[in-house]
C-alpha cells in the first residue's frame, strides 16, 4: 500500500526522494532517487550513493509512486479563462468574435484574476510550465507575470508585436523599442520568461516579421505565431498574398530555430520542408483540433522527420494525460487508421512531446523538461497504486492511456511544493475563484462578444422544438415510435 504522505513530508528545503519509479529521458527506471537542493536536481542514483554523498539530507521513501517531469504547455491563452464554454460549439476564428473583443475589455485586475485561474487550472493538470500567447488586452503584462508568480508556475509570458491594425500601419520602431523592454524586464527572472508574438503573419508587415523573429533569434527567446490553424486563414492568405501562411512566414524570414508555429494543422508538402528546413517548431494542440478546428496537425510525420514538437492547450482544458492522450488517439484518427498504423509512435513520442519536447521548443530545455542533474527540480509526484495502472506492463504507454489528472498528489516547481492533492498550499484557491465568480460576468458582459452557438440549455430546447414539428408533420412515424415504446 502507498504510505500516507502530506505536505509537511517535502517541508524540508533540501532532500533525497526516493520513489518507486523515476520516469527519466529513455525510460522510467526502479531503484533510483533524486537529491533536491536550492531548487534543483542536485544529483540522481541509488540512496546509498546519494546518501554518501549528502549524509546530512534526510531520504523520502515513497512506495508506490512515480516522479515524473511536470508537463509542459507549449501553447495557452491565460487571459481567456473567463471565456471557456463561450466557444464551445462555434465555427472557426472564434478569436474574431469572442477573444478579440473579450480581451479587449480587460483591465490589469481582470487580466490578474484570468491569468491565475488559468494558472491554478494549470497546475492541477500537473502542468509545471505555461508558454502564454501574447493578449489584446492594453493593460500592462506585469499583471499576467505576477498572477503567474504567485500561483507558482514557470511562465513564457508573449508580448504582441504586430504593426497592422485593419488598415492603419503602427510605428515600427516604437513597438520594437517596447519589444525590447519586455525582454530586459523579464529574462532571467525566475519562473518568468519573455518571448514576442505575431498572433496571425497577415497583421504584421514583412519587415515586421522578419524583425521580431530576429529579435527573438539574437536574444535566444521564441517568436510565437498561429499558422494554418483554420481552412479560413489559409485561403485569406492565398487571396492577399498567394501564399499560404507557413509560405508567407518563410519568404519574411521569419522561420527558424526561435520560431513556434501554433497548431500548423493545414500544412502542404512544401510547407513541412520549410518548417524541417528552418528548424522551426510547432505545438501540437489536438484538443484544440477537436473542439474547433478544421483539421489535425501531421505530428507523427513531423516526428518522424525530426521536426521539434511541443504538446499545447491551446487554453481548451488543462489537463495534461488527457492532452497525451487526444494526441495519440487524434493521429490515430486523421491519419493512422486509413494506412493500419495500430501504434501511432507507441505511446513514448508522446509523453516526450508533452515534457522534453515542450521545454526545447520553448527554449527551456536547459531549465526543465526532464529529470535530469542540473535542471530546476519541475516535476510531478504520482500516485501508481489505482485501479487504472495494476497490473502494470508498460508504464510509459499506460500514463499516456490510463493515468489520470486525480493521480497527481503534488505538484513541484523549482523544488517548491506547489500544489498538494489539487490545491495550493501556500495561498486560497477557493477565494480566488469566488472573486473569478463575481467579476467574470459583468467583465464579460461589456465585451462587444459575437456567440453564434446556442448554450446547452436553449439548444435543447430548439432541438425539442424541431423535432414536434417534424412529428407533428408526419404521424405515421409518431405512432410507429409510439408502438415500439410500449
Amino acid at each position: 500500500m502507498t504510505a500516507p504522505c502530506s505536505p509537511d513530508t517535502f517541508a524540508a528545503p533540501e532532500q533525497i526522494l526516493a520513489p518507486e519509479w523515476l520516469l527519466l529521458r529513455d525510460k522510467p527506471v526502479q531503484d533510483q532517487a533524486i537529491l533536491v537542493r536550492q531548487g534543483k536536481i542536485s544529483a540522481l542514483g541509488s540512496v546509498d550513493e546519494l546518501q554518501r554523498q549528502a549524509p546530512a539530507i534526510p531520504v523520502t521513501a515513497l512506495p508506490g509512486r512515480l516522479i515524473m517531469p511536470g508537463f509542459i504547455d507549449s501553447h495557452h491563452h491565460l487571459t481567456q479563462a473567463f471565456g471557456k464554454a463561450l466557444v464551445f460549439g462555434e465555427p472557426s476564428e472564434i478569436f474574431r468574435r469572442v477573444w478579440v473583443p473579450m480581451e479587449s475589455s480587460l483591465d490589469e485586475d481582470f487580466l490578474y484574476l484570468s491569468s491565475k485561474l488559468a494558472a491554478l487550472e494549470a497546475l492541477r493538470g500537473g502542468f509545471t510550465t505555461v508558454c502564454d500567447a501574447g493578449t489584446r488586452s492594453a493593460a500592462a503584462l506585469g499583471s499576467i507575470a505576477r498572477a503567474t508568480e504567485e500561483a507558482g508556475i514557470r511562465c513564457v509570458l508573449g508580448m504582441v508585436c504586430n504593426d497592422k491594425q485593419g488598415t492603419t500601419l503602427l510605428d515600427k520602431n516604437s513597438i520594437l523599442a517596447r519589444a525590447d523592454q519586455h525582454i530586459s524586464a523579464w529574462q532571467g527572472t525566475g519562473l518568468v520568461s519573455p518571448s514576442l508574438a505575431i498572433p496571425i503573419p497577415e497583421i504584421a508587415t514583412d519587415a515586421m516579421l522578419q524583425a521580431v523573429s530576429s529579435l527573438c533569434r539574437d536574444a535566444g527567446i521564441i517568436f510565437q505565431t498561429h499558422a494554418n490553424e483554420h481552412l479560413v486563414a489559409v485561403e485569406r492568405s492565398l487571396e492577399q498574398r498567394g501564399q499560404r501562411p507557413v509560405e508567407h512566414l518563410y519568404q519574411a524570414g521569419a522561420l527558424g530555430p526561435q520560431t513556434l508555429l501554433a497548431h500548423a494543422t493545414l500544412l502542404t508538402p512544401t510547407e513541412l520542408r520549410m518548417i524541417q528546413e528552418t528548424d522551426t517548431a510547432v505545438s501540437y494542440n489536438p484538443v484544440a483540433s477537436a473542439w474547433k478546428g478544421n483539421a489535425v496537425a501531421q505530428a507523427e510525420l513531423m516526428h518522424a522527420f525530426n521536426i521539434r514538437l511541443g504538446l499545447g492547450t491551446d487554453g481548451t482544458r488543462s489537463d495534461g494525460f488527457r492532452l497525451m492522450d487526444y494526441a495519440e488517439a487524434a493521429q490515430r484518427f486523421a491519419f493512422g487508421m486509413a494506412v493500419g498504423d495500430s501504434s501511432c509512435g507507441g505511446g513514448w513520442p508522446w509523453l516526450d512531446h508533452a515534457t522534453r519536447g515542450g521545454a526545447n521548443v520553448l527554449g527551456l530545455g536547459h531549465r526543465t523538461g526532464e529529470i535530469a542533474v542540473g535542471l530546476d527540480a519541475d516535476f510531478l509526484l504520482i500516485d501508481l497504486e489505482v485501479p487504472e495502472m495494476v497490473p502494470s506492463w508498460d508504464l510509459s504507454w499506460e500514463l499516456v492511456r490510463l493515468a489520470n489528472r486525480d493521480q497527481i498528489e503534488g505538484v513541484f516547481v523549482a523544488g517548491k511544493l506547489r500544489l498538494w492533492q489539487g490545491w495550493p498550499t501556500d495561498w486560497d484557491a477557493r477565494a480566488l475563484m469566488r472573486a473569478v465568480s463575481a467579476q467574470a460576468k459583468a467583465g464579460v458582459a461589456k465585451a462587444p462578444i459575437q456567440k453564434i452557438h446556442s448554450f446547452t440549455d436553449q439548444h435543447r430546447q430548439q432541438h425539442n422544438a424541431r423535432n414536434g414539428q417534424e412529428i407533428g408533420h408526419g404521424g405515421q412515424h409518431a405512432t410507429a415510435a409510439a408502438a415500439l415504446n410500449r
